[in-house]
């Protein structure tokens, strides 16, 4: 897969790139991952980017014409354009996944007040938010789809299936996790974890990942893959039963 990020600041991406699972990545070949700088796309002696926006209004607008002229020098055949937008919807895995699919992803980082609308509407195929909140600009949301996108990839993270344990990969948050020391101020590793019984681990991990939902994010519930058996835990925890009432550890 080929990424490319397509900001005003690259110095506040490429860094970022070159380290952890993102640096291993890339250096085994698993993801091309390219930094644009809009700047260079720009046309005129200063190289002009924003302008105000018309109608009056505070702060500045990031201008079509360099991301037009942008994407239109990066696209490939088939490549998928994401304007990083708190207008569009909603990173989840599930969109991770659907990303993860393509081929070639140009991410478009605004900034300032906001982008153009012509590139939401003619440029772009896509739009995407990583939340309801507002940063400064668009280059850390397009690091967060980036990362959220190559640790999909066949081989990034190495173990098989890895990517497929992690929280909401089938709808629910990952159970507690523990490593050594096996007690540490009082508190000790559930001893099922030390049993060496793998398939009473398994199941403990599950219940717990239930639990974890039901208490912290109980509206991913809804759309979670439970079986029946499982749909019958949380109508157990609604009636206030614990884990280790129902799957001792």
């Amino acid at each position: 897969m080929r990424i490319d990020i397509v900001t005003l600041f690259p110095g506040m991406v490429t860094p970022v790139l070159a380290e952890s699972m993102l640096g291993r990545a890339q250096t085994r070949g698993l993801v091309d991952i390219r930094v644009v700088n809009l700047r260079d796309y720009a046309g005129g002696r200063h190289r002009v980017t924003d302008d105000y926006q018309f109608g009056g209004g505070g702060g500045m607008v990031l201008k079509p014409e360099p991301l037009f002229v942008a994407v239109e020098a990066l696209r490939t055949p088939g490549a998928r354009v994401v304007l990083l937008d708190p207008r569009g919807r909603t990173l989840t895995h599930e969109v991770a996944a659907a990303l993860a699919r393509e081929s070639h992803l140009i991410l478009l980082a605004g900034r300032y007040e906001g982008v153009d609308a012509r590139v939401g509407e003619g440029l772009a195929d896509d739009s995407i938010s990583i939340g309801d909140y507002v940063v400064t600009g668009g280059e850390l949301p397009a690091l967060v789809v980036t990362d959220a996108v190559t640790r999909l990839l066949p081989g990034v993270l190495g173990a098989e299936g890895a990517a497929e344990r992690e929280s909401f990969a089938d709808g629910l948050l990952e159970p507690p996790q523990y490593t050594r020391p096996e007690a540490y101020r009082g508190a000790r590793v559930p001893s099922v974890l030390l049993s060496g019984d793998h398939a009473r681990i398994v199941r403990w991990r599950r219940v717990r990942a239930i639990w974890v939902t039901w208490r912290e994010r109980p509206d991913l519930l809804a759309t979670a893959r439970l079986t029946e058996d499982e749909r019958k835990l949380v109508e157990r925890f609604e009636r206030g039963e614990t884990p280790d009432e129902i799957d001792p550890a």
